[in-house]
């Protein structure tokens, strides 16, 4: 019972961090120490059964970050090209 205790208590904490921070799962994964679908487990189903009123709100958080992540990509994408052609000059 102390590992279902462990991994109820992990998804809780998880949670209050992403709403907290607006982090990515990916983001919490590396703050955690652990793997993304994990965070993802965590967040969507487990949580789900625990505590659903938190569950709802990390999914508002995640499904804005999901909205955003193509405008991050093209960012990235972007400063990669930039610093790319200053490096060539």
């Amino acid at each position: 019972m102390e590992k279902n205790s462990s991994i109820e208590e992990r998804a809780t904490q998880l949670a209050k961090y992403i709403i907290d921070s607006k982090d990515t799962v990916r983001g919490a994964a590396k703050k955690f120490g652990i793997s993304k679908s994990t965070v993802h487990k965590d967040v969507s189903e487990r949580l789900l059964r625990i505590n659903p009123i938190l569950a709802h709100k990390v999914r508002e958080i995640l499904d804005e970050n999901k909205a955003q992540r193509h405008i991050r990509g093209g960012m990235a994408t972007k400063l990669k090209y930039s610093n790319d052609h200053k490096e060539a000059i």
